[in-house]
This record gives structure tokens, C-alpha cells and sequence, in this order.
């Protein structure tokens, strides 16, 4: 594996909610997810297999096979987590000028991995790091489960390029990076001139985003070994409804 070409910015556990607060971004490394989800970090890696049997994105407009993935949706009211019916992925143009506008069904999460407790336990933690930042509500959230591999000799983790989602929250864990180079992950700010760029390595660390704030993406990979791939998980939390329902007729 090559070496980070810039190191993430870790904060300690402590300083997220500020850290978030002031600069829209924060980024925790393993032992801090553990230490504020209350997840234990064997439980976290032993999720890892399921990235295994993801299936194609058959959804990709540049006709890439680099791309494989999984989604589910929850409702987190409180405490209480509940699943709800399998639906497709929606964003409007405006925050996905790729791929936008497009009802998207994926392939529901395997229940095996919804049903470990650090599932839940992650969400609900995310929940709460969500109202701290924006204020105590019911939150609508989308669970992505990505494999970018290099099948193409290039992977493109965010074909649609700079983006926002749309949402309130976002959160991206770096499940496992393997056989490549590139990958960068680059934060900007949506109005001003500062920002910040940086290569997740580390299984289970976290990049976490005020989608209102922030413009973000990852640059492509290349492979230096086999196999070659970057495994991640996107959870998004975003008040009022599922993107799409709150506008719909």
C-alpha cells in the first residue's frame, strides 16, 4: 500500500460537536468512533465481509463496472431505529448533476449485518451527533455500502465529481483500502476559499459532514496491487423526510 500523501485531520473524541460547529467537517480515526458509538472496534472489522457480495451499480452514466453497492433506509426517532419498506435512492439535479433525477433500486443491505447490534448502535450514535449539530428531530437515513474496485484500471468513488448530497449529515467510514494508490479524499467549503485534502486509510475512521456547508469528493484510484479496491460505508441523516418525498405531489 502506498503511503498518505496528506494525513487526515483527527480530532479527538471530545472535540467533534465543536469541530463540526465551526469548520462543517471532522475527521475521527477508529479508537474515537469506538469511544463516542460505544462499538467495539473487533465487532466494527468483523462487518467487513459483508462488502464481499455487493452487488454491480448498474446505474453509472459513464458505463463504468468499477462501482458496486448496496442501500437501505431507517427512520431514527430518539432512541427507536425502525427500518422501513426498501425504496430507491433519489437526488435532484442540483446535488448529483450525474445521476440525479433518477429513481435508483438498489439491492436492500443483507439483514445478517442489520441485524448485529454495532448497526444499530452506529446509527443511533450518528443520530445523536446530528441533533447536537442541528437541533433534537426525527432523522431519515440512507445507508450506502460501496465497493470502488479497479475492473475499469480506474475507480471513480464520486463520478459526479465536487458535490453536496442534499442532507443534513453525512457520514463516511473507510472500511478497508486495498492493492491501490489515489483515493484522496478533498473537503471544500460551499461559499469561501478554504479547504482541506486527505487520504482515509485507516479501517473504520470517519469523515463526517454538514452537508450544507461543505463540498466534497474523492479522486479516483488506480491499482498497485491485486486485488485493488476501496471499500466505504456513506450514511446520510437528513430531517423532515426521504429526499424526493417532501417535494413530491
Amino acid at each position: 500500500m502506498t503511503s498518505p500523501l496528506f494525513l487526515p485531520p483527527v480530532i479527538s473524541p471530545g472535540a467533534l460537536d465543536a469541530t463540526l460547529q465551526r469548520q462543517g467537517h471532522a475527521v475521527l480515526d477508529a479508537a474515537g468512533v469506538c469511544a463516542l458509538s460505544a462499538c467495539r472496534l473487533e465487532d466494527l472489522l468483523a462487518l467487513r465481509s459483508h462488502w464481499d457480495d455487493l452487488p454491480p451499480d448498474n446505474y453509472l452514466k459513464d458505463g463504468g463496472r468499477y462501482r458496486r453497492r448496496r442501500h437501505s433506509c431507517f427512520v431514527l426517532d430518539g432512541e427507536q431505529l425502525t427500518q422501513v419498506p426498501h425504496r430507491a435512492h433519489w437526488q435532484p439535479l442540483e446535488y448529483n448533476a450525474l445521476h440525479g433525477g433518477m429513481q435508483r433500486l438498489f439491492e436492500p443491505m443483507a439483514p445478517a449485518m442489520l441485524q448485529q447490534p454495532a448497526w444499530a448502535q452506529l446509527l443511533r450514535w450518528l443520530g445523536r451527533v446530528a441533533s447536537a449539530l442541528k437541533g433534537q428531530r426525527p432523522w431519515y437515513i440512507e445507508a450506502h455500502p460501496f465497493r470502488i474496485d479497479t475492473t475499469d484500471g480506474i475507480g471513480r468513488p464520486t463520478p459526479e465529481g465536487a458535490h453536496r448530497d442534499g442532507v443534513d449529515l453525512v457520514a463516511v467510514f473507510l472500511v478497508e483500502r486495498r492493492g491501490v494508490k489515489g483515493g484522496e479524499t478533498r473537503v471544500f467549503e460551499a461559499v469561501g476559499p478554504n479547504g482541506q485534502r486527505f487520504t482515509l486509510s485507516e479501517p473504520w475512521s470517519l469523515l463526517l459532514l454538514d452537508d450544507a456547508r461543505v463540498v466534497h469528493e474523492t479522486t479516483p484510484i488506480q491499482p498497485v496491487a491485486q486485488p485493488a479496491y476501496r471499500d466505504t460505508l456513506v450514511i446520510t441523516l437528513r430531517a423532515g423526510a426521504f429526499q424526493g418525498e417532501d417535494t413530491a405531489s
